[in-house]
């Protein structure tokens, strides 16, 4: 797979190697991965389920989870828009941070775009891992939010490894929170916290060794230089083929006044559409609930402190081995195969984990597991979460960036990256308020999307394994749908 990056090619197998430069690429790529696994981790994987910190900066959650005389209803124990506020204020920043990323990425490459975002991450590390109040904790994180942003600008082909990134932080930031739960005052939460700070300075500095990609170096006019990095890359001077289709690819870039009116295009009107609801889709599966809130999630269920987080680490350890299994499998299986077996595992899981939970608390939320229901749920959780993290996890990334050309890719990938993070804020903002009044319905709630995007999926999205970018405008024509909108040229 490294060996069709940027390009996306399929059918002509260009020569070359796997290089150092593209060791070094996909190393800067995995720590902007890196640090936005570790936040998702970090934020509700550890610090909302810490008593310190919960007492420390919402105390009015800290009663209702100790006062033995609050337990009418036992789905509301941590309702609290400010606490949810925490965790999802980062997403208000990423949400936007992509558009102003993909005009710096378009304007001054890739490399500066890095940077910015990893020193941003770094102060915001920093400012959140000091906090004395909410307000810096809040502005902490929408500074986290602006780091994601722009560091999720290096994914193109390396998509399902930025994919695998995240897990690898998600998985590291539970290790984490494990480790230091017991540590006495505020280091429990402190530590974690700061501890992201290292990963946004390691992407800063790493962005220092990436050169320009060689288009962003086409669409400067320097054509001799663009040529040699790309044989750096390859590792052999073959390569005048792929070279000339770069050049004709960033002729017709440089064409286009304007990319976002451009997208809006009746003929790109397939890509549009996949960069809208695949990530809607991606994100109503209900995957952040579980990631961002496995730990609250446990301990509503009834585990301890320290079972909850041992329970998010084997989740944390089962969705890294997923992904490998998708890196290992995408090309093999192909993209449409994953996305149906990965779905109907998830509606089998979910649903059953809903059935337990509503015989065993029913809606007051009053009751208990037995040890081996307790193991059960946890089976069906983390068989959920593998499920995802070999189909629309990595794929809800991957297929987005296979099906754009090159004059709208960035702009695909800003809608892509801009509506993922829009949605993951208002899931995470409003999942315990939505616990507290739908009960074990809300899982429910999720199947119905997750049924939904299976149809999706079988009428409206073609096979994209092994086509290339060039390749695609024959895959549309032969749709049945989508045949109509993209012209014969």
């Amino acid at each position: 797979m490294l060996q069709e990056d940027n390009a996306q090619r399929e059918g002509k197998k260009y020569g070359g190697k796997v290089t150092p430069l593209v060791l070094v690429i996909c190393l800067v790529a995995a720590t902007g991965g890196l640090i936005f696994g570790y936040d998702v981790g970090v934020t509700a994987a550890g610090a909302t389920t810490s008593n310190e910190f919960v007492r420390k900066f919402f105390p009015s959650v800290y009663i209702k989870m100790k006062c033995e005389m609050d337990k009418e209803d036992g789905y509301c124990k941590f309702d609290s828009q400010m606490l949810t506020l925490f965790t999802s204020s980062i997403y208000m920043a990423a949400m936007v941070a992509p558009f102003f990323a993909s005009s710096v990425t378009m304007a001054y490459g890739r490399r500066t775009s890095m940077i910015l975002g990893g020193l941003v991450f770094f102060v915001g590390s920093l400012l959140g891992s000091a906090a004395m109040n909410i307000e810096m904790l809040i502005i902490g994180r929408l500074l986290l939010g602006v780091g994601v942003g722009f560091g999720n600008q290096l994914r193109g082909a390396l998509n399902i490894f930025f994919q695998m990134a995240i897990t690898v932080g998600i998985l590291v930031s539970c290790l984490v929170h494990y480790s230091t739960s017991n540590l006495g005052g505020d280091w429990g939460w402190r530590l974690p916290l700061g501890f992201a700070a290292i990963l946004g300075i390691i992407m800063a500095l790493g962005s220092l060794l990436l050169p320009d990609t060689p288009n962003s170096i086409l669409t400067k006019g320097q054509n001799g230089k663009a040529k040699e990095l790309l044989q750096k890359i390859r590792g052999t001077e073959e390569v005048d083929e792929e070279f000339q289709e770069l050049f004709k690819a960033s002729e017709a870039a440089k064409k286009v006044e304007n990319p976002w009116k451009n997208i809006t295009e009746r003929r790109h009107r397939p890509q549009l559409v996949l960069c809208i609801l695949i990530p809607f889709f991606q994100q109503l599966t209900g995957i952040n609930v579980v990631m961002f809130y496995a730990p609250v999630l446990f301990k509503t269920l009834g585990f301890g402190d320290r079972a909850a987080l041992m329970s998010a680490v084997l989740t944390g350890i089962v969705n890294v081995l997923a992904t490998l299994v998708a890196i290992l499998l995408v090309d093999k299986l192909g993209r449409r195969f994953l996305f149906f077996q990965g779905a109907i595992q998830m509606i089998i899981c979910q649903t059953t984990v809903a059935v337990m939970i509503g015989l065993r608390y029913g809606s007051t939320g009053e009751g208990f597991f037995t040890k081996t229901e307790a193991n059960m749920a946890l089976f069906l959780i983390c068989a959920y979460v593998a499920a995802f993290a070999w189909s629309w996890g990595p794929l809800g990334w991957l297929v987005p960036s296979e099906i754009c050309p090159l004059e709208i890719r960035s702009v695909g990938q800003a809608i892509n990256v801009s509506l993922n993070m829009t949605l993951t804020f208002a899931i995470n903002q409003g999942f315990l308020s939505m616990l507290c009044y739908m009960k074990f319905g809300l899982f429910f709630f999720f199947v119905l999307f997750q049924i939904m995007m299976t149809i999706f999926i079988y009428f409206f999205v073609p096979e994209t394994k092994r086509v290339s970018i060039e390749d695609m405008k024959r895959v549309w024509k032969a749709h049945w749908f989508w045949q109509d909108f993209v012209p014969d040229y």
